[in-house]
């Protein structure tokens, strides 16, 4: 029997390949089963110092992500052993990744590309997971899809259903526990309620956090001493009628050395806009993303203290002052352009390779894998989606093969 903790990236499809195999698998879920359009209501808490985007439902982050299918820190795992290249092929295919059809590049991404190249900066349409056939280019991605267009893991625990899978949703796991060093089950809370499930091999993708505390409760050491979780912010202003808020979020991209930027949408920049006749609709940002040092730690409540180092701080810098060249070659009002306040969007490196897990993501108690960002060694920088994807897919089968 396989368990399978958490339904985002890494432990949806995981589900999907072992009970697509004929294996028993079963898919243990602590938020509810939603629809996608729902997504916007289940975003998660923290305490008032973190500004964090995470959720507690079925797909986790995925649901309310943009879908964003970049490839990332491939050298990097490299280091470890771990070889994801055909992983990424695989998965890349699977989700039918690909820059998005101009029909579905409106006017602010379009002089977000323009601008960009014109720079001479290194600018992109990005790669996503979109069915443009079903989007309606509403500009509510981060929400939950409300035309299901875009793929989430919701799609793939779905599948896993179909093909025999048991989904448990609402259900908290506690512990995952052992006996003379190897896997027996995972206990858990549901309806108020501690059960127990026999398991032979578990595996934990419940997310940097909710994996962080499960893997401490089941006796593993060391875990959430670090943290990263990709810093952003979104710098923007007024340019009448570009009427961004109403499309595909974040289908542009300029990779720059220590930071990238993407065109995103945030109301919060109308609030620096001393004009009351400015709308939605006259609001153009970008969002500003780093990759930050490991610095901080999950508590035993869960929360997250962060600390921003020098490096941090510089980073985020270049890239504002470069998505502020970008706002000005496209027209945007120099005299509105804004910034939102420091938030995190992937939390990760709670539990890493070489660390927590070894190459195949299993820790010390034989038969207990991990595989979620928490695994991953250092902070992308970029959407992390399709790299936990790939190192999902690379454990599945290590697992059928086992």
């Amino acid at each position: 029997m396989f368990i399978i903790i958490g339904t985002g990236a890494g432990g949806a499809i995981i589900a999907r390949e072992l009970a697509k195999n004929d294996f028993p698998v079963t898919i243990i879920e602590k938020g509810p089963y939603i629809k996608s359009k729902d997504a916007f209501n289940y975003y998660d808490k923290y305490n008032d110092s973190v500004d964090l985007l995470t959720t507690t439902c079925i797909g986790g982050a995925t649901i309310v992500s943009m879908s964003n299918m970049v490839r990332a820190l491939d050298e990097e795992l490299l280091d470890f052993d771990v070889d994801l290249t055909d992983a990424y092929e695989y998965v890349e295919d699977l989700i039918n990744v690909h820059q998005l059809d101009d029909s579905h590049i409106g006017k602010g991404t379009q002089g977000f590309l323009d601008a960009g190249r014109e720079l001479e900066l290194n600018t992109l349409k990005m790669p996503k997971a979109i069915r443009e056939e079903d989007c309606i280019q509403c500009g509510k991605c981060a929400f939950g899809c409300p035309a299901d267009a875009k793929w989430s893991g919701k799609d793939f625990v779905d599948e896993a259903v179909d093909a025999g899978a048991t989904l448990i949703t609402e259900a908290e796991v506690i512990e995952v526990t052992s006996q003379n060093g190897k896997t027996t089950g995972v206990k858990y809370i549901k309806d108020g309620e501690e059960q127990f499930l026999k398991a032979d091999t578990v595996v934990l993708s419940a997310g940097a956090i909710g994996s962080t505390l499960i893997l401490r409760n089941s006796q593993i050491k060391g875990v959430g001493e670090e943290i990263f979780f990709d810093p952003f912010v979104s710098v923007g202003g007024y340019i009448k009628d570009i009427n961004f808020n109403s499309e595909v979020q974040m289908a542009g991209l300029v990779i720059g050395k220590n930071f990238v930027l993407s065109p995103h949408f945030s109301s919060f920049i109308k609030g620096n806009i001393d004009d009351e006749k400015v709308d939605d609709k006259d609001i153009f940002s970008i969002m500003v993303k780093t990759a930050d040092e490991c610095k901080g730690h999950v508590d035993e409540n869960g929360d997250v203290v962060k600390i921003n180092t020098i490096n941090d701080i510089r980073y985020l810098s270049e890239g504002v002052a470069t998505a502020g060249l970008i706002l000005e070659k496209m027209g945007v009002d120099p005299k509105t352009i804004g910034s939102t306040v420091y938030r995190g969007a992937h939390p990760g490196g709670t539990a890493p390779i070489g660390k927590t897990v070894d190459s195949n993501l299993e820790t010390e108690i034989s038969n207990l894998f991990v595989c979620d960002a928490s695994v991953l060694p250092i902070s992308p920088g970029k959407p992390p989606i399709l790299t936990i994807l790939a190192l999902a897919k690379r454990l599945a089968d290590y697992l059928k093969n086992e």
